[in-house]
This record gives C-alpha cells, sequence and structure tokens, in this order.
C-alpha cells in the first residue's frame, strides 16, 4: 500500500519506462501472437494493461487521459505505447494535482470490494507487472527482443559476454 504518493510516482515513472522500453520491441504483426487457444495474443495483453489505468482509476472518481475501449482492436504497436504512456503520465499528473496523501487512506468501491486508494495504487502496478511477466515469455516465442526489468535478461547476459543462469 502506498501512504505517500511521491513514493507512487517514482515507482510508477519506473515502471512506465519499463514498460515503454519493452513494448518498442514489439512490433506489428507480433501483437496478434498467441501460441495456444487458452493464452491471450500480445496485443490484447499490451491493450489490457494501457485501458486499466482509465478504468480502474475511474472508479477512484479521477478521469485519467485515456481510452475506455476495452477490447483490443487491432490497435498498432505506435497507438498502444502512446495511449498508455497518456494514460500514465495523466494519472501521475491527476494524482499531483488532485489529491493528498491523506487521500490514500479514502476506501472506494472496488470491484464490490472495499479498497483503500493507497492499496488501490499498489494493486495498478502489480496488475500491470503480472501482465507485463506474462508477455516476456510471448515475445520470446514470438522471436522478439526482450529487456530485464528488475535485472538482467537471459539474452542481455549474452549481450555482455556472461554465462546466463539457466
Amino acid at each position: 500500500m502506498y501512504y505517500k504518493i511521491d513514493d507512487f510516482v517514482k515507482n510508477c515513472t519506473y515502471e512506465m519506462q519499463s514498460t515503454i522500453k519493452l513494448w518498442k520491441n514489439l512490433t506489428d504483426q507480433s501483437l496478434s501472437f498467441k501460441p495456444h487457444p487458452d493464452v491471450r495474443s500480445l496485443g490484447f495483453m499490451a491493450w489490457h494493461i494501457t485501458v486499466t489505468f482509465t478504468e480502474m482509476m475511474g472508479l477512484t472518481g479521477l478521469k485519467v487521459d485515456g481510452t475506455h475501449q476495452a477490447d483490443y482492436n487491432g490497435e498498432s504497436v505506435t497507438t498502444i505505447l502512446e495511449t498508455y504512456e497518456r494514460s500514465a503520465t495523466s494519472l501521475m499528473n491527476l494524482l499531483q494535482s488532485q489529491w493528498k496523501d491523506a487521500d490514500l487512506d479514502i476506501e472506494d468501491d472496488m470491484y464490490g470490494q472495499r479498497w483503500k486508494r493507497g492499496n488501490t495504487l499498489q494493486i495498478l502496478l502489480r496488475h500491470q507487472t503480472h501482465h507485463r511477466g506474462e508477455m516476456i515469455p510471448l515475445m520470446r516465442m514470438a522471436g522478439l527482443k526482450v529487456i530485464g526489468i528488475y535485472g538482467p535478461s537471459k539474452e542481455e547476459w549474452i549481450a555482455w559476454g556472461r554465462e546466463p543462469m539457466n
């Protein structure tokens, strides 16, 4: 749970930069990659992460500048990246201008439960991390470059001339 808006903004900035860096390795063709009928496509997951900023934070009353289009309809990598960055940046700006640290203790109705806003912000970033983590093996399977986010990726170890961990 977040207790200070500035702490969330610092974390969100890092996560946003990492997500953008990872997604810049996607191609428009790779967005439809889906190796099994029970697996979501790369495009679906990237779009899902993107729209969650407006959808989830809208339940707290914030009007995040983004999209309310829940379904992925073949948007390009460029559109996904632009929409994602606009939404994440809008959220951080809104928090800094409209909320105070004490507001993080306010509870909102979130999906039939009562969540403190500081918890909602934590869940928002964990949700992104969860789906971004699902995307990484799919990106490898699609032949795309993968970056390290919390440590080096296998590909980065190899590029550095080091033996990757198996």
